[in-house]
C-alpha cells in the first residue's frame, strides 16, 4: 500500500485528521466516495434564477459593506447583464473583503431567496476568477469531512491521484476479466474515475441509487473481500487437528429412548450434522440457530453425549447464570441417570463448592462443565476437553471464545470441537455474509403440541383491564410475568422502576405471592427467586429484561411487558417466548404509551403480525441495519461500509459461490486482494 504521506498530497496536520475517515493510503484516499454532486459546468443569469434551487451566477460586485443592525452582517451587492442580487455573511473574516472589492468579477453557488427588501443569496460559495479561468467540464463532488479539513483539499487531492499518478497500474484488476465480464461490470479504474468525475445527472442518479455499473463492481468487490477473508479463515481451521469423536450410540440411545417427547424433523437433521462434524479430524465450528422454544438443548445434549462416549468432557457456557444453572438442572436431570458427572461452575459459589467442581473439572471426573464467565478463567483446567458449547454465543467477545478453546489445547496437537447456539434468528442474507466463515444449522420448526403465543397490543389506558385479567390468569393455576420498561440512559432507573412495580403489584394482589428480579440482585437471590417462581410458589413475576434469555417455566402463559414501544424487535420475540412453553394456550400483551413514534408503530406493527423469528429477524434488519444484530461478533469480521445486504443481495450471492474458486486457483491474487480491502481489518482467524 502507497501511503499518502509518501506521494505529498497532505500536510501532516491534514494527514492526521483524515485518518478519522479511514483515509491513509492511495486505495482509501481513491475509495473516499463522494456523498453527493453539484453543478458548476453552468452558469445562469440571474433573472433566470429559480427560488430555492441551487444556482451558480457570474457578476461584478458593485459594493461590499458591513452593517451592524440588527446584528454585525457582511452585505455585497452583484450584478449581471440581467440583473442584480444581493449576497449576506452571517459569520465572515476581514480577509475575506478583499474578494469583494468594487469591480471584481466572482463566480457564485448558492440557494436564492427573497426577503422583504432585497433578492439574495446566503452564505454562498464564492471565488474570484479571472479570463483565463473556464468552467468545470463535470459536475462537482461533494464528500465527506473532518473538521479542519475542507472541500477543495480532499478536492484537489483525488484529482492529483487521477492525473498526477499511475492510478490505472496500482488499481489493476487482479483477477481474470471473465469473472467482471459475466457481471457486466468495469474494471475497478474506470468505476472509480466514472463516480468521482460524473458527466451529467443522468450518471449521478444511478450513482445515487447505487445501481450504475462502476458502484456495482465497487459493492461486488467490497462483498468479495469479505467472502475471501471469511472462507480463508474457514480454510485455516479446517487444515487444523482434532480429535475424531465417532459415534457409539450407547449413551445417545438410551437417551433419547428416555425423552417424553419425540424429536421434531428439523431437530433430527441438525443432531446428524454435528454427529458428522465430531467424526472428523478437523475442530467442529458450527453455529446453530434456532427459533425460541426450538429445542437447541437436547441437541446440545445429544451433541454431549457423543463427546462424552469417547471419554472427552464438555465444556457448556452460558452468558447469565440464570440460564447457565437452568442448563445446568436441565442436564442434571436428563444425564444422572446415565452415570455422567455434571459440574456447576459460577463466580458467586461458595469457596467449598467451587474448589470441588476445580478438582472434578482436572481430574476429568465431571464429564459435562456447565457454567458462565467463569469457566475460561486461568485457573480452570480441564482434563481432555473435547467440545465447547456456548449458548447465545453472540453475548461472548471474540477474546472469551478464543479462552474457552484454548482450555482444550493441553496436547498442543487438537482442538476442542466447537457448538454455538443462539435463539436471535439471523436473516439469510446477514449468516451469508457475516457467518460465512461458520457451518450453519437451522432448527426451523417448534416442537409438537405448541400453541401459537397470541399477541395483544394495549395502550397505557386499558392498565385496569390487564390488572384483572393478570388477577384471572393466577387464580386459574398458571403463572403470569411483568416486566418492566427498559430505560437505557440509567440502570438506577430501571431498578427503580422495577421496584416500584413490584411494590404497587404486591399491594394491589394481596392474595397473590409476587416476586422481584432484576440483574442487581446477587445471584443467589435472583436463583432463588426464579427457582420459586419455577416451582410455582411465585404466581406473578415483576421482572427486568434480565429474563430475556432461555428461562423456561411451561406453567407460565400470561407476559404483560411494559413500555414495549421502547425495545427492539428481537428483544420483544426473545421475551414473548419465556411463555408459549407448554401445551396451554399463552398470551403477550404489549403495553404502549399513546404518544408512539413512527419507527415504534412500525416495530410494534411487526411483532403483532409474526411469530415466526426468521421473518421477524429479517425486518429488524430492514430497519435497523447489520450492526445491532452482529453485536460482538464485528471483532475481528470485516464490515461493509458500502454494500447494503438487502439492497445487493444478488451481488453478494454472486461472491460467496466464485470465493472458494478464488482461494484455490488463485490464491496469489485472492491475498492481494484481501489486502487491498482489508489492509486495516482486524481478524482473528480461529474463533
Amino acid at each position: 500500500m502507497t501511503s499518502l504521506a509518501e506521494l505529498k498530497l497532505f500536510t501532516p496536520s491534514v494527514l492526521n485528521k483524515l485518518k478519522k475517515l479511514g483515509v491513509e493510503d492511495v486505495f482509501s484516499l481513491a475509495m473516499h466516495l463522494p456523498i453527493r454532486y453539484i453543478d458548476e459546468t453552468i452558469v445562469t443569469p440571474i433573472r433566470n434564477i429559480q427560488m430555492g434551487e441551487l444556482s451558480q451566477i457570474e457578476a461584478e460586485v458593485i459594493r461590499a459593506e458591513i452593517v451592524y443592525k440588527p446584528k454585525k452582517m457582511l452585505l455585497v451587492q452583484v450584478k449581471d447583464a440581467s440583473g442584480s442580487l444581493q449576497l449576506r455573511f452571517l459569520h465572515f473574516y476581514p480577509s475575506q473583503m478583499k474578494m469583494f472589492e468594487p469591480g471584481s468579477r466572482i463566480r457564485v453557488l448558492g440557494e436564492a431567496r427573497h426577503n422583504l427588501f432585497a433578492f439574495e443569496m446566503i452564505h454562498p460559495q464564492c471565488k474570484l476568477i479571472r479570463d483565463s479561468d473556464v468552467l468545470p467540464q463535470s459536475l462537482t463532488p461533494i464528500y465527506s469531512l473532518v473538521a479542519g479539513v475542507g472541500q477543495k483539499t480532499v478536492k484537489d487531492a483525488i484529482d492529483k491521484l487521477f492525473h498526477h499518478f499511475d492510478l490505472k497500474t496500482y488499481l489493476k484488476d487482479l483477477f481474470l476479466p471473465s469473472i467482471y465480464e459475466k457481471l457486466h461490470l468495469p474494471n475497478l479504474y474506470e468505476s472509480l474515475e466514472c463516480i468521482h468525475h460524473p458527466k451529467d445527472f443522468k450518471e449521478v442518479e444511478s450513482h445515487e441509487a447505487f445501481t450504475s455499473k462502476p458502484y456495482q463492481r465497487i459493492i461486488f468487490d467490497e462483498f468479495l473481500a469479505q467472502q475471501l477473508s471469511l472462507r480463508s479463515n474457514y480454510l485455516i481451521r479446517r487444515a487444523l487437528s482434532a480429535m475424531p469423536l465417532k459415534a457409539k450410540n450407547k449413551l445417545t440411545t438410551i437417551f433419547m429412548d428416555k425423552l417424553e417427547f419425540d424429536l421434531t424433523d428439523a431437530q433430527k437433521k441438525v443432531i446428524q450434522e454435528i454427529k458428522n462434524d465430531l467424526e472428523r479430524n478437523y475442530p467442529m465450528q458450527r453455529l446453530l440457530q434456532g427459533d425460541v422454544g426450538s429445542g437447541k438443548t437436547v441437541v446440545a445434549t445429544i451433541a454431549a453425549l457423543q463427546v462424552i462416549e469417547n471419554g472427552s468432557q464438555v465444556a457448556f457456557m452460558a452468558p447469565t447464570e440464570i440460564l447457565a444453572e437452568q442448563h445446568y438442572r436441565k442436564l442434571y436431570e436428563w444425564l444422572t441417570p446415565l452415570d455422567i458427572e455434571v459440574a456447576w461452575l459460577t463466580g458467586s459459589q461458595s469457596k467449598k463448592d467451587r474448589e470441588i467442581s476445580l478438582k472434578m473439572t482436572q481430574s476429568g471426573e465431571a464429564h459435562i462443565v456447565v457454567g458462565t464467565h467463569a469457566l475460561f478463567q486461568e485457573h480452570v483446567i480441564f482434563n481432555k476437553l473435547g467440545l465447547s458449547i456456548i449458548d447465545e454465543q453472540h453475548r461472548f467477545g471474540v477474546e472469551q471464545r478464543l479462552a474457552l478453546r484454548k482450555k482444550g489445547q493441553l496436547d498442543k496437537a487438537n482442538e476442542p470441537h466447537q457448538l454455538m447456539m443462539s435463539a436471535t434468528p439471523i436473516p439469510r442474507t446477514l449468516s451469508m455474509s457475516y457467518f460465512a466463515d461458520l457451518d450453519v444449522s437451522i432448527i426451523d420448526e417448534l416442537p409438537k403440541g405448541r400453541e401459537a403465543i397470541v399477541t395483544k397490543l394495549f395502550s397505557e389506558d386499558r392498565r385496569d383491564e390487564i390488572l384483572k385479567r393478570v388477577h384471572e390468569v393466577c387464580h386459574t393455576g398458571a403463572q403470569v410475568y411483568w416486566v418492566c420498561p427498559l430505560i437505557e440512559e440509567s440502570e438506577v432507573l430501571q431498578l427503580q422502576t422495577a421496584e416500584e412495580t413490584y411494590l404497587n403489584m404486591q399491594s394491589h394482589f394481596q392474595d397473590l405471592k409476587v416476586g422481584l428480579v432484576h440483574g442487581r440482585m446477587k445471584s443467589s437471590e435472583k436463583q432463588k427467586v426464579m427457582s420459586d417462581f419455577v416451582k410455582g410458589d411465585i404466581q406473578l413475576l415483576v421482572a427486568t429484561t434480565v429474563i430475556e434469555v432461555g428461562v423456561d417455566v411451561p406453567n407460565a402463559t400470561l407476559m404483560v411487558i411494559e413500555n414495549a414501544e421502547r425495545m427492539g424487535l428481537s428483544q420483544l420475540h426473545q421475551l414473548r417466548g419465556r411463555v408459549g412453553r407448554g401445551s396451554i394456550k399463552s398470551t403477550c400483551i404489549l403495553l404502549f404509551q399513546k404518544k408512539l413514534s413512527e419507527l415504534a408503530r412500525q416495530r410494534l406493527k411487526v411483532i403483532f403480525e409474526n411469530t415466526d423469528g426468521f421473518i421477524i429477524a429479517q425486518e429488524d434488519l430492514n430497519i435497523r441495519g447489520p450492526g445491532e444484530f452482529l453485536g460482538v461478533r464485528q471483532s475481528g469480521v470485516p464490515m461493509l461500509r458500502i454494500a447494503n445486504l438487502n439492497r445487493d443481495f444478488k451481488l453478494l450471492e454472486e461472491a460467496k459461490t466464485i470465493a472458494d474458486q478464488l482461494l484455490e486457483d488463485y490464491p496469489e491474487a485472492s491475498h492481494l486482494h484481501l489486502k487491498r480491502w482489508l489492509s486495516h481489518a482486524n481478524e482473528r482467524v480461529k474463533v
